[in-house]
């Protein structure tokens, strides 16, 4: 496990890697566009809804399954550290919520790629 995993910055992870795992959650014409991993946690984001996947416990033999429709994003944001260090910090609001859901991305994730595959679901 790479350092970056371990302080909680997510790394991208590859869609097709990901439509094999999730798949069984996965309706008839939903695919994964982009993902990330956190840890022990998964943001994937499909033509559908983003899915977080929240591996549970010590154990981690809970694992909670969070679908939010596109369209419950009322709005997010994606701020970078720069050119040359990528690191960024993406918040995601959802319906009437105060606070927003918030994930770090290292350097080595597409975080341009996320931000066009939120704007055209979302916006």
């Amino acid at each position: 496990m790479s350092l970056r995993r371990l302080l909680g910055k997510a790394q991208a992870e590859s869609p097709e890697k990901l439509q094999e795992h999730y798949g069984p959650l996965l309706g008839a014409e939903e695919r994964v566009e982009i993902g990330f991993k956190v840890v022990r946690d998964t943001f994937v984001f499909t033509n559908k809804r983003l899915l977080i996947v929240d591996v549970q416990g010590m154990t981690g033999k809970k694992t909670e399954y969070l679908t939010i429709p596109y369209d419950k994003i009322t709005k997010y944001s994606l701020e970078t550290t720069g050119h040359f260090d990528l690191d960024a910090d993406l918040k995601i609001w959802v319906g009437s919520f105060d606070e927003p859901i918030e994930k770090k991305f290292s350097g080595d994730s597409n975080v341009y790629e996320l931000q066009r595959i939120l704007a055209s679901h979302v916006l």
